[in-house]
């Protein structure tokens, strides 16, 4: 997995405008994809501007239909893992079985404030018994009361983009509560001040106080080697949820 992603991130990245040009390598059945991402500050959930935002937009059109990809604010976190409960839910009862959570294909990403729910999210569905496939966090940034570099053991896969200058820039690293369980696909650090991005959306505030942590969320490269790296987690959990309920037979012995 760590070469297939270093290939990813060592490609050139299309234009988000572009990504359907990868749609029809996804596979039709998308039932149980879950992909929920968390913007960060006070950004509204809907906001065409910021880059978690424009992620979900490009997902929503690529992704295997029955595929449920959606955006919160960080603070309505809640919302977001009740929402979870309910697409996994799939008998309506409101109580999940063991075999409704183990069907759970579930990917969170997030950015500042939003990165940092995505971590806390994920401890509360381990809470539950929920498996998470991949968690990504962006300059991620934690409230006072949250701890957003230790991923829990129920997260397969999680991987942490981040800058180090400014008056708010991310965390630098994140480990896992159990590197057994938990791989971690690494800490990419990006330095805009030697690799500028222009954010002509950015308000001037952004721009002049926190130019590079505004830049982390409208860097079309980090948010392009995370499509890639969203949909190449579709594809293997429906190629491993394939195989699981159709074995191939074993040939007969001579």
């Amino acid at each position: 997995m760590l070469a297939m992603v270093a290939l990813i991130l060592s490609l050139p990245v299309p234009a988000l405008s572009e990504s359907n040009a990868t749609a029809s390598t996804l596979p039709e059945n998308g039932a149980n994809n879950i992909v929920i991402g968390f913007v960060g500050g006070f950004v509204s959930h809907d906001s065409p501007k910021h880059g978690p935002v424009k992620l979900a937009q490009s997902l929503q059109r690529d992704v295997p239909n029955g595929s449920h990809v959606e955006v919160f604010e960080n603070r309505h976190r809640k919302q977001a893992y009740q929402k979870i409960l309910r697409l996994l839910d799939s008998d309506g009862d409101g109580v999940l079985t063991a075999g409704e959570k183990a069907s759970a294909r579930i990917i969170l990403f997030g950015h500042s404030w939003g990165a940092s729910a995505v971590v806390m999210l994920a401890r509360e569905l381990r809470r539950a018994g929920i498996p998470v496939l991949l968690t990504v966090q962006v300059d991620s940034v934690a409230k006072l009361w949250q701890n957003d570099s230790v991923i829990p053991d129920n997260v397969a896969e999680a991987v942490n983009f981040y800058q180090p200058h400014g008056l708010v820039h991310g965390r630098d690293q994140i480990v896992a509560a159990d590197p057994s369980k938990t791989q971690i696909l690494g800490n990419y650090r990006n330095d805009y001040k030697k690799d500028p991005v222009g954010c002509a959306e950015n308000s001037w505030y952004d721009r002049f106080f926190t130019p590079g942590h505004a830049a982390s969320e409208c860097d079309p490269r980090v948010w392009g080697q995370i499509e890639e790296m969203v949909k190449q987690e579709i594809v293997k959990a429906l190629a491993e949820a394939k195989v699981a309920t159709n074995p191939q037979p074993q040939p007969a012995l001579p």
